[in-house]
């Protein structure tokens, strides 16, 4: 995989102005000016990098889940077994949540409701990791590890649904959320719900 251009310098800024404004506003009720002043750049310079505040905020997102994505290939790296690389994906993604509340705030309250969400770049990389915990179901599945009774789709479902939950008043109230513990009782609640 070839080295990535580096973005300009003000593109940059204007990324981090986002994430910044992020951590203690509501995506609604930051401005292009907000944004500009933060990032000591000028509205037009905004402009000429994204159409407007909802583009440049799912490029944030889409920044966040290229690293998490990087971060579940390193952690999945070498596991072995279906369940065990289950208990992997929980402890990261609750470890991503509970460690970036910026990535949490945006995935949770601020672009499901959307419609240019579906179909941006940051959602195309939702669904490769959507794929990855739906493959690792039915590889447990076929290996026996998992019941087959219960669909993939609401395994995975349960997962996320979980997860979110448990990583709520991160966002809303900025709650600590202790990986270690969460992730253990989640994977222990659903890993023992699916096993045969």
């Amino acid at each position: 995989m070839g080295k990535k251009n580096t973005p300009p310098p003000g593109k940059t800024k204007i990324i981090n102005a986002m994430r910044i404004l992020l951590e203690d506003h509501n995506f609604s009720t930051i401005t292009i000016s907000d944004i500009a002043v933060t990032a000591g750049v000028t509205e037009g310079l905004i402009y000429k990098y994204f159409k407007d505040k909802r583009q440049l905020l799912h490029h944030v997102l889409r920044e966040h889940y290229e690293y998490f994505l990087c971060q579940i290939d390193r952690d999945l790296n070498g596991v072995s077994g279906a369940l065990n690389k289950l208990g992997k994906v929980i402890w990261s993604s609750i470890d991503r949540y509970a460690n970036h509340r910026v990535f949490a705030r945006i995935i949770l309250l601020e672009v499901r409701n959307s419609d240019e969400y579906f179909q941006s770049e940051a959602y195309a990389l939702v669904r490769r990791f959507n794929k990855i915990l739906l493959d690792i179901i039915k590889e447990g599945m076929e290996s026996g590890e998992i019941r087959r009774d219960v669909s993939p789709s609401l395994i995975r479902h349960t997962i996320f649904g979980t997860i979110e939950h448990a990583c709520l008043n991160r966002v809303i109230f900025n709650e600590k959320v202790s990986t270690d513990q969460t992730a253990e009782q989640i994977t222990h609640l659903i890993l023992n719900g699916i096993k045969p």
